[in-house]
């Protein structure tokens, strides 16, 4: 049976999108999803996104990293339907329902309320997520925030001499975090611009990462690093994120389709996982 799909990204942050409301789909496991994320012997994508009917939303999306584990969030990913659907929309995930409309800039997503509880990021034991006392060699103090997935933010004079593909996996998966962690480096550049790099959990290094970009600006603005409005600018492009007075976060940027084309499930099911580096 040939399975349709779209290839997509926002900023280079790429996806591979599967729509289960115009036709049936095979069972997604994890050895597809990551079969299918291969850069050598799959489609290739960060993430595989999985769009089904919801009895809450307009659809219900499903997130898939490159390793095969499934995802509560991911912010590019929500631009990209939010394209597909060509108008408002309401989106149903793990981490609850989000809302896209098109916007002069791309598309904006109403990314909901950040949480900042040491349960709800989760870590393992109680600490102040505003400036948790641990270190990993040169990166240290860092801020945690939840926005539908947990992130820890480090702050450093540049960003891109941290050697995030070496510390990242670290940290991610340090006992501190039980569900492992997303790892941002960000540099302030002034008030209203930060540069940002990401190690995503399951995926690894990306050129974007809406949630990260999210939750890098909410740190830094609960630090009093940078306005309530700030561009993040990531290593594929730039991201608008604002913090309102109702506490919910909105992130605005463009989402592209690449192409499309099918596959057959069959061919990938005894594929090795991963994503091939």
């Amino acid at each position: 049976m040939a399975v349709s799909f779209i290839k997509m990204h926002g900023l280079g942050n790429d996806f591979v999108v599967l729509d289960a409301r115009t036709g049936a789909l095979p069972a997604i496991d994890q050895t597809l999803a990551s079969a299918l994320a291969h850069r050598h012997t799959g489609i290739g994508c960060d993430q595989l996104i999985v769009l089904e009917p919801s009895a809450v939303a307009d659809l219900r999306m499903r997130i898939f990293n490159a390793d095969g584990t499934e995802s509560p969030a991911c912010g590019n990913a929500t631009r990209a339907v939010g394209l597909l659907e060509g108008r408002p929309a309401t989106i149903e995930t793990l981490a609850g329902i989000l809302r896209t409309e098109p916007a002069d800039a791309g598309i904006a997503v109403d990314m909901g309320e950040p949480r900042f509880d040491w349960q709800a990021i989760p870590l393992a034991y109680a600490m102040d997520t505003l400036a948790l006392p641990v270190g990993w060699e040169d990166l240290d103090s860092p801020v945690a925030v939840n926005v539908g997935n947990p992130h820890a933010i480090f702050f450093v004079p540049d960003c891109d001499r941290v050697d995030l593909a070496r510390l990242g996996p670290l940290i991610e998966t340090d006992p501190l975090f039980p569900e492992r962690v997303n790892v941002n480096v960000a540099t302030i550049e002034s008030r209203q611009a930060i540069r940002l790099r990401v190690w995503e959990r399951g995926t690894g290094l990306t050129l974007a990462c809406g949630t990260g970009a999210c939750a890098t600006a909410i740190g830094a603005m609960r630090r009093g690093l940078v306005d309530r409005e700030v561009r993040v600018t990531l290593p594929g492009g730039m991201l608008t994120i604002g913090w309102g007075t109702d506490n919910r976060i909105t992130m605005t940027g463009p989402a592209v389709e690449a192409f499309r084309g099918t596959f057959e499930p069959e061919r990938f099911r005894a594929a090795e996982p991963g994503n091939g580096g």
